[in-house]
């Protein structure tokens, strides 16, 4: 099991890209230290895969664009396909440790198209309505789909029949969840192309921070008017357009800030951010340090 201090994202996207995962087998563990990541928050992202986890200690908020649910440790859940998500430490001084299992569904359906994809991986898969799964301990149910996903990660990927092993808890743990979203998957769900528009957004966003951005350029790549632009991210990120662009550009800083040595004004520019003066003061704003006191805070951590 890996352990996982940061995210990584594919190129222009916040898709997130997942080392280690293959193709003859697509599954990887983790072990997430959220107190480590930078401002102590995975941000926005999705994934194709389907992330199960477990709070072994502190408590972490997953915002979705349906809310927010607070985990603390001894609780878990599962993570739907393509869900746009946000988790976020609750503490700022202890420690958030997370066990994540993150697998393509195609490792328990096989063979695309088989009748195990069609009656238990796509209901859930396909259900928008399902973002996560909550599982909190204390009705026998969920205390046992909390016991299984912690007994996953004690199997060896060098041990014989891992593989097999893996897959056969791993499905243990699904059906037990399809069992628990059936009343959601009863309701009526319908696709809902404005999560497709908020990722194109989202994405003209990364690819663009460092240039100036006009509300009219940004709508235009999705294909929406400005008036929707603005509905999208309210709806989806509860925030407008412009708060994401700035909060987007600050991330960036905070990550060059902690891993470099260029100089203020160079971060600046390079985020979008303009004029040292200005820099300092949003940055200040956004982190209630100056840009020098933040590198030093970071930097020095990691020693």
């Amino acid at each position: 099991m890996k352990n996982i201090h940061s995210i990584e994202f594919y190129t222009g996207s916040k898709e997130e890209l997942l080392p280690g995962f293959s193709k003859d087998f697509p599954y990887i563990a983790s072990r997430v230290e959220l107190d480590k990541y930078i401002e102590r928050v995975a941000p926005w992202h999705w994934h194709r895969a389907v992330e199960i986890f477990y709070m072994e200690s502190g408590s972490v908020e997953y915002d979705t664009p349906a809310g927010k649910i607070l985990f603390p440790a001894g609780s878990g859940g599962m993570v739907n396909s393509n869900v746009l998500h946000m988790t976020k430490a609750i503490s700022q001084t202890e420690e958030s440790i997370q066990f994540l299992h993150i697998f393509d569904a195609s490792l328990l359906a096989g063979e695309q198209g088989s009748r195990i994809e069609k009656k238990y991986i796509t209901p859930i898969m396909t259900a928008s309505q399902i973002e996560i799964i909550p599982i909190f301990p204390g009705s026998a149910a969920q205390d046992k789909i909390l016991k299984l996903i912690l007994e996953a990660f004690h199997f060896s990927d060098d041990e014989f029949g891992y593989e097999i092993k893996l897959r056969e808890i791993l499905t243990e743990i699904w059906l037990m969840l399809f069992e628990l979203s059936r009343p959601i998957l009863g309701k009526n769900g319908e696709h809902n192309k404005n999560n497709d528009k908020i990722k194109l957004l989202m994405i003209y966003v990364h690819e663009h921070y460092s240039e100036k951005i006009s509300i009219a350029e940004l709508a235009a790549a999705a294909y929406l008017s400005e008036r929707e632009c603005f509905r999208v991210f309210h709806d989806y990120l509860h925030m407008t357009p412009v708060e994401y662009i700035n909060s987007y550009r600050l991330q960036i800083a905070c990550q060059m800030l902690a891993k470099g040595q260029e100089p203020v004004t160079t971060v600046g520019h390079a985020c979008g951010l303009g004029s040292s003066s200005y820099f300092g003061k949003v940055f200040r704003e956004y982190a209630h340090c100056t840009p020098l006191e933040y590198r030093r805070k970071w930097q020095d951590s990691d020693r």
